[in-house]
């Protein structure tokens, strides 16, 4: 990084909170220095941003692969690596990389293979998020139905240990599975307890919201549904002001007219974030790949197993920002917030998703019209 100072203008600035018309933005030794009036006067090396978004990277909660590698195949430094490094290519800065229902030694490895790479500072590694194996095989989605399994003590060992090492630690789990004294348990330790994969209903959802779940996973898919009569994990997703949901926002996982309705629904302090739950193909042409054994298709925007499943997601977030703003008449702050702050607020990361005085530079030029982004290095 440069140590010259740099003055980005000419565009609207987006700080992680408020979207800034007109300002100013100045960095130094890669280092946010200024912004407004005074990185004017400030003055320094100038980028004309052409009426383009200069906004913090994207913090993306769910990543399950990328740049050809799917992390429960490969979990290793190397395979992090090229997930981070495609992600990157695709505005996403910061990433937890996602390992889904797995066996008690692949957990094991994605726990030593995410803190090997943060003591070796690959870049964009913020955590980890372990989605499974403690689900509901109701609600299994792509998840393999044998490795589905009931949390253990050696299990809550392993977790609370990692939560310790790790700057994230996310786990998605269903009640089915685990028991409310045990989510505290994790919760005390720092571990994000996110609900998902469920049929349990309204009330137990609650109940565990209060134990200390903090978070429900992929809002609307692999879930007790809204319904008139039983409000379901979505319900409580929505009215428990104690949860923030995570969104797949490509129109496909969730209708936009679906995801509008959420947006006005949604109980605060928690809030709706965007999420990729992308797959090995993202940042590539590749067309299938092999899950636990199964093949994955990709086309027309969608990764599904051969009964037509949904296997995660073909998406990146400045897609998911158009369909948000676009289909589903978010406001573009409220959708840039959803894909940089908030996530890294729901799990406790500093210095990313914000442009604050004396913060990392960590920044991205989105497209006026969000066609396109590209990472400022």
């Amino acid at each position: 990084m440069s140590a010259r100072a740099t003055l980005y203008r000419g565009g609207r600035i987006f700080d992680g909170v408020r979207l800034h018309e007109g300002a100013a933005l100045r960095t130094e030794a890669g280092r946010v220095t200024a912004l407004g009036p005074e990185a004017e006067e400030r003055g320094g090396d100038i980028v004309d941003l052409n009426g383009d978004i200069l906004s913090p990277g994207y913090v993306d909660l769910q990543v399950n692969g990328g740049g050809g590698v799917l992390f429960n195949a490969e979990p290793t430094v190397d395979g992090l690596a090229c997930m981070a490094a495609a992600h990157r290519s695709l505005g996403a800065t910061s990433i937890l990389p996602t390992l889904i229902t797995d066996t008690p030694d692949k957990t094991r490895a994605a726990i030593a293979a995410t803190k090997a790479a943060i003591a070796a500072g690959v870049p964009g590694i913020a955590g980890l998020h372990l989605e499974g194996p403690h689900l509901s095989v109701a609600r299994k989605g792509a998840h393999e139905a044998a490795l589905v399994r009931p949390m253990e003590a050696t299990g809550i060992a392993l977790l609370v240990a990692a939560a310790q090492d790790l700057p994230a630690l996310k786990m998605t789990l269903a009640p089915e599975s685990v028991t409310t004294a045990q989510v505290r348990e994790l919760t005390a330790a720092g571990v994000v307890v996110s609900l998902g994969h469920t049929d349990a209903d309204f009330d137990t959802c609650m109940t565990y919201a209060e134990a200390g779940a903090s978070c429900v996973t992929h809002l609307f898919n692999a879930m007790s549904q809204l319904g008139n009569r039983e409000p379901g994990l979505v319900g409580a997703a929505l009215a428990a002001p104690g949860l923030n949901a995570g969104l797949i926002a490509d129109g496909i996982h969730v209708h936009p007219q679906v995801i509008r309705a959420a947006w006005a629904a949604k109980r605060g302090p928690g809030r709706i974030f965007l999420v990729s739950d992308s797959m090995s193909p993202a940042g590539t042409d590749q067309t299938e790949f092999e899950l636990t054994g199964r093949m994955i298709s990709r086309r027309d925007g969608r990764l599904t197993l051969a009964d037509g499943t949904l296997a995660g997601a073909d998406l990146d977030l400045t897609t998911a920002l158009r369909v948000l703003t676009g289909k589903a008449d978010v406001p573009l702050e409220q959708a840039l917030a959803a894909a940089t702050s908030v996530p890294a607020g729901v799990v406790g990361l500093t210095g990313v998703g914000r442009l604050r005085i004396g913060d990392a530079a960590d920044l991205i030029r989105i497209a006026g019209d969000l066609s396109s982004v590209a990472v400022l290095d």
